[in-house]
């Protein structure tokens, strides 16, 4: 009879083992979805995201810390960062703020099937970078593709 409890015992241990192994399949695959470096061509900005275990640090700027992510140029030093982040499905709803604390916007992050996203700032102020000393408006809503840079790369330029 020990035997027959121990063996059922064991056998639910395994079995709950690969139920998490399964979902943990399941979220890695997920994971990737909201973990990328994403860039715009035409205006020459990135975003460097991990809404999942949201530790990046801003290159240069390692004050604030570990963060869900961040927005930045190319052309300019300034960053505004990802304070909040909050998943649902395909789209990611944001809290952004800039580096100073001045300014800050809600937008959202939706991954289409192509590959693309989808930077849509909803409300509050707009996304500006420094373009030849001028302010440049990036637009309300922002097409993103993956680039192939590790985080780690991009977070030490």
């Amino acid at each position: 009879m020990r035997k027959l409890i121990l063996f059922m015992m064991f056998g639910l241990t395994a079995m709950t083992i690969n139920a998490q192994e399964a979902d943990n399949a399941t979220e890695a695959g997920a994971d990737s979805i909201f973990k990328a470096y994403l860039y715009d061509d035409e205006y020459q900005v990135m975003l460097n995201i991990d809404f999942y275990d949201q530790k990046l640090i801003v290159p240069g700027q390692e004050i604030f810390g570990e963060l869900p992510g961040w927005f930045g140029s190319k052309r300019d030093g300034r960053k505004w960062l990802i304070t909040a982040v909050d998943i649902q499905g395909e789209t990611a709803m944001l809290e952004i703020t800039n580096d100073y604390g001045s300014e800050d916007l809600t937008a959202s992050l939706t991954h289409h099937a192509d590959g693309t996203y989808t930077l849509q700032q909803i409300n509050g102020s707009t996304i500006k970078i420094v373009v030849d000393r001028k302010w440049v408006k990036i637009p309300k809503k922002l097409i993103l593709k993956r680039r192939e840079e590790t985080q780690n790369q991009a977070s030490t330029k």
